[in-house]
């Protein structure tokens, strides 16, 4: 079969050249239309409680992570000048395209008992900017005496206030998100200048912001570093120009194809997504690295070069055919997560893979038909003494010190076993981020001052018409009792519900005083009931925190980014609470809400870890089944890629690197490469049994120098191929570039020590002279 391809490569080497050309300029094409995406990340799938609740919630009062805030602490911020700028400050934000709203001290609201008309009037605290300390006085007695205000833009114990930003939906999901984000910093930065003061940025649009144009910088980073190791290293081993960009231009061909693959499937770039570019130059190159140093062997055997382009096809293209299956494997195992970020990743990838081998099996042939036979020092690489030396020590103990290497191994499993035991599963929404980022000093100032800026809701469902304002207002005292229970947690913010703007409406109701911010009795909130209906201003107000029949209602606050540990531990303390207070059988109370959502993917991502390597581990044997029919030696060549990942996940145990959905990555995408060192190895190593007729013995040694220099080839390529991510501000993505590194430099010397060692091992058990089954 391989020799029949080999040659219609060569034969219709034209038509292939112009499919090749013809199809990249499409693909081109398609890429270049290629967007960022500024949605929020999905992983949950649509059918999990969590996510169908959420769901749920937005369907009937819209986005919860819509609002960004402005911290500002100062013991002056109530002197007249910088009064009078950060009124100003807000009236330019509140005047920016794409602003639903603002909220801050430049715009409070105050209510006031209209007796003859029976209503409430709206009226400004501040109508015009005051000019004057006095007046400035004046208006700080005014907000502290509505409380309604104290924790949501003023934390009048620590001089510290919010300017709170609502986005537009439509805005707050698209590119102008972006652009809303730049103006309003540009604007606050003329004000902090201004009075050489901090100011502290956040809120889910900022954080997004920040994170997704981190992104895009990185993606041209990894891409840029990604073309400039790989082709450093290219020139180290060949030290041929031609060679070196023969490869670069094949492998960046198949990233034409992958972002074309995005946009032709409806994705756009997300944090998973954008790292497909640069992982494809790294996993690319390999296979070039394969098919020309077998290339180059056949020619030093003095083989003429047609002769060594069909054996290099021969040879190489079943094993590096199927090393990219296996690849392709670990990436396409996403799939059966269902989650829609990990689904888009894995899909495109692994297309991603398996096209960009096709391109090497048809380019390089062809373009090493047309090139001269390389000069004898272009060749001398093969003759490293360093890497013969190497080999020759490996094959040593293959063959006397199986024992030893037996030995070492468990006892690598069993301190890999042991670290695995400290692993944790902690996510956290800015945990990536380095503790000195700006975006992680600001939400620790938000949390502080006021308790964070997360969002988290309890939407409450009465089943009933009117219910939350029915049988004298119950669900209104029983919303009450829930507050003061989640009071008692420091995690959360001061509420905003249904139950404040009553409380806000009866202290205007009974002349403003703020001793009277309370929910009034039955008799007396009949008495208000009479005030709001017909009035527009009011109803309004109430409204907002209901649907339409008044039978659902919600409860809103920000919460600390407590990480998913912490989280876990308040609902389950949380809940019970929430059914004592709403019988169950009675009222459906969701907690839902950005953050919990959020931090539940991250236990989520850790159940499918298991699941993916788990389908992964069965379909890469299904493959390794082309190769022998043995199941010894199909389970046993398992370990050399299994043993690699328990030593990866013992150093996240003791380094204390938690699992998180960039380090749970790992796991399945690095089984799928280092699977690769074990198919070359016993492709090979079937070559030598079947179609040479020798021994064990003789065709592991034979393996071993036969793939072993290829073998070190592609270690140090994807070695630092993959440390380039160690360069990312994410501390997830740094992570993961360290570890697959590391995973796959130990994967090389599992499959080029232990492998061979379980072969002859297996043999043994085995008839004499009997071939592998």
């Amino acid at each position: 079969m391989w020799n029949k391809l080999a040659t219609y490569i060569i034969r219709y080497r034209r038509w292939w050249v112009a499919l090749v050309l013809v199809s990249t300029v499409l693909m081109a094409y398609e890429a270049s239309k290629i967007e960022l995406s500024y949605q929020f990340a999905r992983i949950l799938p649509a059918n999990d409680p969590v996510e169908k609740e959420y769901q749920d919630f937005r369907k009937l009062f819209g986005e919860d992570g819509s609002v960004m805030v402005i911290g500002w602490q100062d013991p002056g911020l109530f002197e007249v000048n910088k009064f009078q700028d950060w009124c100003k400050l807000s009236q330019q934000i509140k005047n920016t395209k794409g602003i639903k709203n603002v909220l801050s001290l430049a715009n409070l609201q105050k209510m006031v008992r209209n007796d003859s008309l029976s209503r409430f009037d709206f009226a400004p605290i501040i109508k015009d900017i005051p000019t004057t300390q006095p007046e400035v006085d004046s208006l700080k007695k005014e907000i502290l005496n509505l409380p309604i205000y104290e924790g949501l833009v003023l934390n009048s114990k620590t001089n510290a206030t919010l300017i709170v930003i609502t986005f537009n939906d439509k805005e707050l999901n698209s590119k102008r998100r972006l652009t809303i984000v730049s103006d309003i910093e540009a604007m606050a930065e003329e004000f902090a200048v201004k009075y050489k003061t901090d100011l502290h940025y956040s809120g889910m649009p900022y954080i997004r912001t920040v994170n997704m144009k981190k992104i895009s910088g990185e993606m041209e980073l990894f891409m840029g570093l990604a073309v400039f190791v790989t082709l450093l290293i290219l020139w180290a081993f060949f030290r041929s120009f031609r060679l070196t960009l023969l490869s670069i231009i094949v492998v960046l061909i198949g990233v034409v194809f992958s972002v074309g693959f995005l946009q032709l499937f409806g994705y756009k770039i997300t944090a998973l997504t954008g790292l497909i570019p640069p992982l494809l130059i790294v996993i690319g190159v390999p296979n070039c690295v394969f098919f020309i140093n077998k290339y180059q062997g056949e020619l030093k055997a003095n083989r003429n070069k047609n002769d060594a382009i069909l054996e290099m096809v021969r040879q190489i293209g079943l094993s590096t055919f199927l090393a990219n299956i296996t690849t392709a494997i670990g990436f396409g195992v996403f799939y059966f997560t269902n989650s829609s970020l990990l689904v888009e990743f894995g899909i495109v990838a692994a297309i991603s893979v398996m096209v960009t081998y096709v391109l090497c099996l048809l380019l390089l042939p062809i373009t090493l038909y047309y090139m001269d036979i390389p000069k004898p020092r272009h060749l001398k690489h093969l003759d490293g003494k360093w890497a013969h030396g190497f080999l020759k020590k490996v094959d040593y103990l293959v063959h006397h010190r199986r024992k030893e290497i037996y030995i070492a191994m468990v006892v690598l499993i069993v301190v890999s076993a042991f670290g695995m035991t400290k692993i944790k599963a902690i996510g956290y929404v800015v945990d990536d981020l380095p503790k000195n980022d700006p975006v992680y000093t600001d939400l620790r100032f938000l949390e502080k001052n006021f308790n964070g800026v997360l969002p988290f809701e309890v939407m409450i469902d009465t089943k009933e018409k009117n219910g939350v304002f029915g049988d004298q207002a119950q669900v209104l005292y029983k919303i009450k009792a829930l507050q003061n229970e989640l009071g008692k947690y420091k995690e959360f913010s001061k509420p905003v519900s249904v139950v404040e703007a009553s409380r806000f409406l009866y202290q205007s109701y009974r002349g403003g005083d703020a001793k009277y911010y309370a929910l009034p009795g039955v008799l007396e909130l009949s008495k208000l009931t009479n005030y709001v209906q017909g009035q527009q201003g009011a109803s309004k107000q109430i409204n907002s925190f209901l649907n339409e029949d008044k039978s659902v209602t919600r409860v809103s606050y920000q919460m600390a980014d407590v990480g998913s540990e912490r989280i876990k531990v308040l609902m389950n303390q949380i809940r019970p609470k929430v059914d004592s207070i709403f019988s169950p059988s009675k009222y459906k109370v969701s907690l839902t809400g950005h953050s919990l959502v959020f931090l539940k993917s991250n236990d989520y991502l850790l159940g499918n870890l298991y699941e993916s390597l788990l389908i992964a581990i069965v379909l890469i044997a299904i493959v390794g089944m082309v190769l022998f029919r043995s199941i010894p030696i199909i389970l046993l060549s398992k370990l050399p890629c299994l043993i690699p990942l328990a030593l990866t996940a013992g150093i996240m145990g003791y380094f204390g690197i938690y699992f998180k959905p960039t380090t749970i990555l790992i796991f399945s995408i690095t089984f799928g490469i280092a699977s690769d060192g074990t198919v070359y190895f016993l492709t090979r190593y079937r070559q030598e049994i079947y179609e040479k007729g020798l021994n064990a013995s003789k065709a592991v040694t034979n393996s071993i120098f036969g793939t072993g220099l290829s073998m070190i080839y592609t270690a140090v390529i994807l070695f630092c191929g993959f440390s380039i991510f160690a360069a990312s501000s994410f501390g997830g993505t740094a992570a993961m570039g360290v570890m697959v590194s590391i995973t796959l430099l130990v994967a090389m010397c599992t499959n080029l020590i232990l492998l061979p060692a379980l072969l002859l091992t297996i043999s043994k058990w085995q008839k004499k002279g009997e071939k592998p089954s």
